[in-house]
């Protein structure tokens, strides 16, 4: 059962939780909008669409983003001040064991962990949809790539290949497709170059030889349009930047499954995705762990020595998994143990720092 001192830790720790997200969202949202505003001067934006489709969606973004940073500073602030104030050896000294005393720490963290999840895995993503085409319109465009040489399975036995595709006008260059049925190949059909119509869902082919083989037998069809419908979209065929930040966890999946069917090797930011949104809440209890450890101490600098301690950890806790994320999207590390091991490595620190933190 939870008791007065339980209530009064988790009220601790959340209010300053939130109190410092509410303090560093202020001052974001002051140099982003500086920075923007120009932008949306010059585009014409509605000062409400600023606010409903930009604002509102940036703020739980941001804070979501930052949300381990923001959990081991509230620790190590108001922990500190605990100490600092004598409350934690007055805790201690009442029979309150250092293990108890953990409880509504991780309690808290916990909740944050919860809601950190649910915040990256559907809300934020749907969110981003709406600031990602406000940013379109209003700030600047997202750059897409333009993928060349692509080869894809649209279905079993179904094969493309589309030399260059670019997003801006939905047209790619050197089309092919290949049928196959027990190993053989039954038709192919190439195009000079396809598009495709938005409106109806369909595909233009343009300039277009069909070859149909049945046996030893050939016969050749060539054709100036070919409307039809394929088991494909653009974003198959382009990259855009954050493109899976506006996923929820449903959607990442379909996608890397699709993806992964196609034989396409394109997704493993995606797949850094899936796994990062699945460590990341666990990074608040574990940094509570360090920061409750760390700052539970009376020491003679006070809580600006244990405020400059825990910045120091959390930013190189951020920029280890930044450069984990990087290497598994560009070099050659498992996208798993990519995402997974910050947490474990600041997870031995926070039990060295456990065990060796007063009883």
């Amino acid at each position: 059962m939870l008791k007065k001192i339980d209530f009064y830790i988790i009220k601790k720790f959340l209010g300053t939780y939130f109190l410092s997200i509410l303090l560093i969202v202020v001052i974001a949202v002051v140099f982003d909008f500086t920075e923007k505003l120009d932008n949306f001067i010059q585009y014409e934006a509605k000062p409400m669409d600023v606010i409903t489709d930009y604002y509102l969606r940036f703020i739980p973004y941001f804070a979501n983003l930052f949300s381990p940073l923001f959990v081991f500073i509230s620790v190590i602030f108001f922990t500190s001040k605990l100490a600092y104030n004598s409350e934690i050896i007055a805790m201690i000294s009442g029979g309150v064991s250092f293990r108890r005393l953990m409880r509504p720490y991780m309690i808290s963290a916990g909740l944050i962990a919860v809601m950190t999840f649910f915040l990256g895995s559907t809300l934020i993503p749907n969110s981003n949809k709406v600031r990602y085409e406000f940013e379109d319109q209003y700030v600047s465009s997202r750059k897409k790539d333009m993928d060349a040489h692509i080869h894809m399975e649209l279905e079993p036995d179904n094969y493309i290949y589309v030399q260059r595709f670019s997003s801006r006008n939905y047209t790619g260059r050197m089309f092919s497709m290949e049928t196959f049925e027990d190993g053989e190949m039954t038709s192919r059909i190439t195009a000079n170059s396809i598009r495709y119509i938005k409106k109806t869902d369909t595909w233009k082919l343009f300039t277009c030889v069909t070859r149909t083989f049945d046996g030893e037998k050939e016969t050749i069809e060539k054709t100036a349009v070919i409307d039809t419908t394929l088991n494909l979209v653009p974003d198959d065929l382009v990259k855009m930047k954050r493109f899976y930040e506006t996923m929820t966890n449903k959607e990442l999946n379909e996608y890397i499954s699709r993806q992964q069917e196609r034989g396409i090797d394109n997704y493993t930011e995606f797949v850094v995705e899936r796994y990062r949104r699945l460590s990341t809440p666990f990074s608040a209890l574990i940094l509570t762990l360090i920061g409750m450890s760390l700052s539970s101490r009376k020491v003679r600098g006070g809580s600006s020595l244990h405020i400059g301690i825990g910045f120091t950890l959390s930013f190189t806790y951020i920029m280890f998994e930044t450069v984990m994320t990087s290497l598994a999207i560009n070099g050659n590390a498992d996208p798993l143990l990519a995402a997974w091991i910050p947490n474990i490595t600041y997870l031995l620190i926070g039990i060295w720092l456990y065990i060796k933190a007063p009883k």
